[in-house]
């Protein structure tokens, strides 16, 4: 019974990796680039959120909607203003931009009085509250973390494979000249894709909040939903989701059984042996290069 409370805890801990991973893997596919700024677009995602609850009164549904749609909007103007312009420089250049953006999203966020250098709890309707059964106990804040994603997985889904917005993004990171050329507007989707990566975030963030309070260093996650995309296949959004669900469990398994401080490290054992075994990840394509 404790075995299995240990896997439900790191699944719905692994969920919250992959959400973040997801958003990695996204922008990755789309414009061939790595974003390290996720994990601080997680944290203002849970901010806007507590903003939005606390501050503005809204209604809980309400402020976990308004705060999705302007982490969205957040993304498509950081993509439009501060990554577009960069495209096409060597790739180191755009991976310190957005670990920039990173430390400057964190630095402004503590430098809000009384906000920044606190830690809050985010007031959801489901907090500490505990499902018994059969004499195994379910803290409801991780199943509503395990419920959240699989229902977000099926939307992205459903998208991806039905919309047409889906199937051009599709289509944008096959090849993004051949994508231009039929007349789909690769700066557009690249623009959706960075809003959806940011939308993402947020919803990683809200669901996260409820059980590590919301703080302006809860970006440093994101160190460990990259491992996450690492072991799932950097262009697999499958994958995403499934490396981060290994690495939640493994994380959460070597945290009782095995000596004290190897929890940490545990993530970053997984991708050595990964990178070892199966270079380019559990879903990655296998890509050659002819020399």
């Amino acid at each position: 019974m404790q075995f299995l409370q240990l896997v439900i805890s790191g699944i719905a801990q692994g969920c919250i990796y992959g959400l973040i991973a997801l958003g990695f893997v996204l922008i990755y596919k789309a414009t061939e680039t790595v974003s390290f700024a996720q994990g601080e677009l997680m944290m203002l995602g849970a901010f806007g959120g507590l903003a939005a609850m606390t501050m503005m009164g809204f209604p809980f549904w309400l402020s976990i909607i308004c705060a999705i749609a302007a982490m969205a909007l957040f993304g498509l103007v950081l993509e439009t203003v501060v990554i577009r312009p960069i495209l096409g420089q060597p790739a180191f250049s755009i991976v310190m931009l957005t670990i920039g953006i990173g430390y400057v999203a964190r630095g402004l966020i503590t430098m809000i009085p009384n906000i920044g250098t606190e830690t809050h709890t985010l007031p959801v309707p489901y907090k500490d509250q505990v499902w018994n059964v059969s004499g195994l106990v379910l803290n409801v804040e991780q199943m509503v973390v395990i419920a959240a994603t699989a229902a977000l997985c099926g939307v992205l889904y459903t998208v991806f494979k039905y919309s047409k917005i889906g199937i051009a993004m599709q289509a944008a990171s096959q090849n993004q000249l051949a994508a231009y050329y039929m007349g789909i507007p690769v700066k557009r989707l690249n623009s959706l894709v960075w809003g959806l990566a940011a939308a993402v975030a947020a919803v990683a963030g809200l669901l996260l909040a409820p059980i590590t309070f919301v703080h302006a260093n809860m970006g440093f996650i994101g160190l460990k939903a990259f491992p996450a995309a690492v072991v799932g296949g950097f262009g697999s959004l499958p994958g995403a989701i499934v490396g981060g669900l290994i690495i939640g469990v493994v994380e959460s398994l070597s945290g009782f059984y095995l000596p004290e401080g190897f929890k940490d490290i545990a993530a970053y054992i997984v991708v050595l042996v990964m990178l070892v075994v199966m270079p380019n990840g559990l879903f990655g394509e296998k890509l050659r290069k002819k020399v």
